[in-house]
């Protein structure tokens, strides 16, 4: 099990910034700026890339969707939006 989906299943503890069904948000244990918020689906894709299912494809989509929810909860002035996809990142 990857360490994503074992943070989604709370054997690794995280601290959560959002949540919902599909989707998790958490501070990076190693942050690269002040504020630095990985958000994750709940459902484990091995890469985006290589999603074929067009409920997926509506997933890995809807991260931005999260991504803008968490920038307004916050008030941040600005950001920068990152997307690692698989292993060799």
């Amino acid at each position: 099990m990857c360490v994503f989906c074992q943070i989604v299943n709370k054997q690794i503890p995280a601290q959560i910034v959002y949540e919902d069904d599909n989707y998790l948000a958490f501070n990076d244990i190693h942050p690269k700026a002040p504020i630095h918020i990985l958000i994750i689906p709940k459902k484990h894709l091995e890469s985006f890339h290589l999603v074929k299912e067009p409920q997926d494809r509506e997933l890995v989509k809807g991260l931005f969707d999260v991504a803008w929810k968490i920038i307004a909860q916050q008030g941040l002035p600005g950001c920068q939006l990152h997307m690692n996809s698989g292993y060799d990142h």
